[in-house]
């Protein structure tokens, strides 16, 4: 019994060609990741939840004789939908993501690989910081709050002007130095900032702290 119910929940549809079974709640980049099918992330982590920021998982939708340029980690899978992965539209889509990304932070190795990879060896758009590696996706944000349980970090200001930070621009006690917003960021950023978050946890004292 509990056998047919599992399986009448299945959702069907191919990715790039290839007929999948995704389970009810699965997105398309997790069904993806379940069958090999590889599709460039950044800002994803299967810790937290996702948030699309950097776009870079964009896949194209075909379903009832219409197509689209959709988000992989957010899109739901739905039965009967076509989706491809690595079209001409989707690599260009890809390509100028890259380009942006690539002003916004051109010190990032792991951004140039990729652009890289996509044949991107330059930018068309002018770069505000050379030393720039944050691509503010905000993963270091979630994976504090969501998996840590604390909110050491947060965004700082809006716009053009917002920024990975922590209240009054000083080291948040509240952080515990566990390392995980480094281990999930995409691009090395948080490591240079690690110390400006958690100032000297040496020198903390009191309940919950290190001494």
């Amino acid at each position: 019994m509990s056998k047919t119910k599992k399986k009448e929940n299945m959702i069907h549809f191919t990715i790039d060609g290839q007929e999948v079974q995704a389970k009810e709640g699965w997105t398309v980049l997790e069904t993806a990741r379940h069958y090999g099918i590889h599709i460039p992330t950044l800002c994803y982590h299967e810790a937290v939840q996702p948030s699309g920021a950097c776009r870079l998982c964009v896949v194209e939708a075909r379903e009832g004789g219409r197509s689209k340029v959709v988000i992989s980690c957010m899109y739901p899978s739905r039965e009967g939908v076509e989706i491809l992965t690595d079209t001409e539209r989707i690599r260009n889509v890809r390509r100028w993501i890259l380009e942006m990304l690539l002003a916004e932070c051109p010190a990032s190795k792991e951004i140039a690989q990729l652009a890289e990879e996509y044949g991107v060896k330059s930018t068309r758009f002018k770069s505000e910081d050379p030393e720039q590696q944050c691509i503010l996706c905000g993963l270091c944000v979630r994976a504090c709050e969501e998996i840590v349980g604390v909110r050491a970090i947060s965004f700082g200001s809006r716009g053009v002007s917002k920024h990975i930070a922590t209240p009054y621009m000083i080291p948040n006690q509240a952080c515990i130095a566990c390392g995980s917003c480094v281990s999930v960021c995409p691009t090395g950023a948080m490591q240079a900032r690690m110390d400006k978050v958690r100032g000297d946890v040496s020198q903390r004292t009191g309940h919950g702290y290190a001494h």
